[in-house]
């Protein structure tokens, strides 16, 4: 009976064991490598939407105007005026930079109402540093 009884308790604590090393290998299998999101700087936030999903780049180039006026000559204006960026990509504000091609700005407004409240930041933060002079 006692050989029984150490049998038991031997089976008990290899049983034991067994189920904690368990848990501790579901808890490894559950850590998820490569999916940990990294914090984008407000510039490289902005710059990846200007230059991507907000098309930006088609009509306003940095230092010189194209379709639209230059990031430089945004900017400028902008500070000059005390002007609110922000509120005018979100159509709370009146253009005051190049108003006369503010009908081809227009159509783009669209696709600026996809952008999240940190994105239209971002870019404004990239226009005011490349509009400063910033070299990307």
């Amino acid at each position: 009976m006692n050989y029984i009884y150490k049998i038991g308790v031997l089976f008990g604590i290899v049983l034991l064991f067994s189920t904690s090393c368990q848990s501790e290998k579901k808890d490894k299998e559950e850590i998820k490598i490569g999916t940990k999101k990294e914090k984008i700087s407000s510039f490289d936030l902005g710059k990846s939407v200007f230059n991507g999903k907000g098309k930006c780049y088609t009509c306003h180039k940095i230092d010189k105007k194209s379709i639209g006026p230059g990031v430089i000559d945004i900017i400028k204006i902008y500070e000059e005026q005390n002007g609110d960026l922000i509120a005018f990509l979100k159509q709370e504000a009146e253009p005051i930079v190049d108003p006369e091609t503010y009908a081809v700005m227009k159509t783009n407004f669209a696709i600026i109402k996809t952008f999240t409240e940190e994105e239209l930041k971002a870019v404004t933060v990239y226009m005011n540093e490349m509009g400063k002079g910033k070299t990307e």
